[in-house]
Formats: C-alpha cells, structure tokens, sequence
C-alpha cells in the first residue's frame, strides 16, 4: 500500500504556493496539509498539522525560512525542512543545514529532482541539488565555519565599497538585510523607521546601483561585494 506523504508550503507569495501545490497534487502519494505566508505563520502550523515535509523559502516575513527551522529544531519538532530558494549564497545554504533543515534546492530544479528531494527527505535522508552540495563539500574540505556575522573589519571594508556607488551608511545597512532575506517590515522593526522609508531608501539604492528588480538588486551587491 503506498504511502501518502503530508507536505506544508511555505511562502509568502501566493501565486508559487498556488503553482507548487497544483504540481505536487498531481502526484497520487503527496498531500497538501497546510499552507503559511509567514516564517512564524510556519512554525506555528508545522507543531499543529506535522507535515512528514515542509517546504519553506528562506526570504519571508516575521521569521526568515532559516529562523523558522531554527524554531522547529529547537522545539524538537520532527518535521522535516526543505527548503526551496532562489538563492545559493554560501550563507544561507550553510545556515540552513546547521539549524537543521533536510534538503536545500533551488527554485529552477526541475520536477523530477524536486519530486525526489520530497521523498528522500520523507524517508529521513538528506538532499541537496548540486550547487548546494558543493558548498557543504567546500566547508567541510576546508574547514570554514559557519558564517552568521561579518567581523568589524569586514564590515567596514564592504561599507568602504558602498561609499563608491554613494550608497550612506543607512543604505548600506537596509541592503545588508535585504540580501539577507528580510522583509520591509522586520528591517523596519530592526531600524525602528517606517516602512515607507524603507521603501524610499530601496530605491535609491537600485537607482545608484541601476536595477529594476529586488534580484538584480542582490545579485550586484554580492558581486560587487557591497555586502
């Protein structure tokens, strides 16, 4: 008799909620249990409904993807995270794995490598689509830790090179939380101003680094290493 696998989404654009869960309902053994639009929204639902899978972004309000499995792991929840992002920056792959999450794919892995990360992590192993697992094999080959923090020195030095797209220092830390995966609300509860100048200073800061887009956006700033 097959077994169904109870899967949660989470992630706070509807439209990919709604795009995974029509993919994955196609499936005879997946099951869709429950959907959150938050990181805390998330965790709350994950110790509710125990999905044997919750596939979870890591850029959400209230609470990252990696904060939220954080969460779960510190609450000994055995629910297990994957998650599903479009970002392969070194830190957050290695973040998620050390606060205990399952799998880490991309958002351009085909179905069938999507399909299979859902059920080795159904069935208690790990995942990781290529890229990822180069960056695991490169900590550990290497010896690097696990970065959380930039040092005093390293941050100086990355805000030296925002000062050449004339980016202030307020910029510069509103888009070191961007990249970081945080939404407008928690930097502007992080900084305690407005929301709406959160908005303004954003785009200024794709004016002086000539983007359009939020993706752009992170993509210079981790090229150029402003960040």
């Amino acid at each position: 008799m097959q077994t169904t696998i109870r899967i949660m989404l989470a992630d706070d654009h509807e439209i990919v909620r709604t795009g995974i869960k029509q993919m994955l309902e196609s499936e005879q053994d997946l099951q869709i249990v429950a959907e959150a639009a938050n990181g805390r929204e998330a965790v709350e639902l994950a110790l509710e409904h125990q999905p044997d899978v919750l596939i979870m972004d890591i850029s959400m309000p209230q609470m990252t993807g990696i904060e939220a499995t954080q969460a779960l792991t510190q609450a000994n929840s055995p629910v297990r995270v994957l998650i599903l992002s479009m970002f392969d920056r070194e830190e957050y792959v290695l973040n998620a794995v050390k606060y205990g999450a399952y799998g880490y794919i991309l958002k351009d892995t085909d179905k069938p490598r999507f399909l299979k990360a859902i059920h080795k992590i159904a069935n208690g192993e790990k995942y990781y689509s290529s890229e990822v697992s180069q960056i695991i094999i490169d900590q550990y080959l290497h010896g690097v830790t696990t970065p959380e923090a930039s040092s005093p020195s390293t941050q100086t030095d990355t805000y030296n090179r925002a000062s050449t797209y004339d980016i202030t220092k307020r910029e510069h830390e509103i888009l070191e939380r961007i990249v970081n995966g945080h939404s407008n609300k928690t930097i502007s509860d992080e900084l305690q101003i407005s929301v709406r100048t959160i908005e303004t200073h954003r785009l200024h800061i794709m004016k002086k680094l000539n983007v359009n887009n939020a993706a752009d956006l992170i993509r210079i700033a981790i090229k150029q290493q402003i960040v």
